[in-house]
């Protein structure tokens, strides 16, 4: 509360003066509710939670199982370059013969559609993503959330192999 000092009548005669009065306020009342507003908020605010992606990992092969082979009919090779850039091609990758690699782009027109259409086609594709050294973080959760909007199925992350950046480095794309 604020309260109003008078000083005190100094005894002598004559001429009187408007008395001079100080303020003190007291403050204590006001940081109480200060802190009250503040607990209150605190209490009641939801925190933000961390998004994080489901993936499912597969099941480890029993001891003497021979390794599954991939067909390359039902591989689809995703390469994630440096720039921004990101290249596909279907199948595999072999000696024999090089695959024709194609630019996409990350918005809906580009890689999703082509997920989307392979998935159509073939139900079973299998996703082999490719990542470059030089490609940078945000492309990869990019593609990833990719494959959780196209809801594939099945994709991996690989390493990038030396001919897959010599195919790139060939293309000129």
């Amino acid at each position: 509360m604020a309260e109003i000092q008078q000083q005190a009548d100094s005894g002598k005669g004559g001429k009187k003066r408007a008395k001079k009065m100080s303020t003190k306020i007291d403050m204590t009342p006001m940081v109480d509710l200060a802190f009250l507003l503040l607990t209150f908020f605190m209490l009641t605010t939801t925190f933000n939670k961390p998004n994080v992606m489901q993936i499912t990992m597969p099941v480890k092969p029993k001891p003497g199982d021979p390794p599954q082979e991939l067909k390359a009919s039902d591989a689809l090779t995703v390469l994630i370059g440096e720039n921004n850039k990101i290249y596909y091609y279907d199948g595999l990758l072999s000696d024999k013969d090089k695959p024709e690699l194609k630019l996409s782009s990350y918005d809906a027109n580009g890689i999703r559609k082509v997920l989307l259409d392979h998935q159509r086609q073939n139900p079973k594709t299998v996703v082999l993503i490719k990542p470059d050294d030089k490609s940078n973080y945000k492309n990869m959760v990019d593609i990833l959330d990719e494959m959780n909007i196209t809801d594939q199925k099945k994709y991996a992350l690989v390493e990038i192999s030396k001919a897959d950046t010599e195919l790139i480095k060939s293309s000129g794309l």
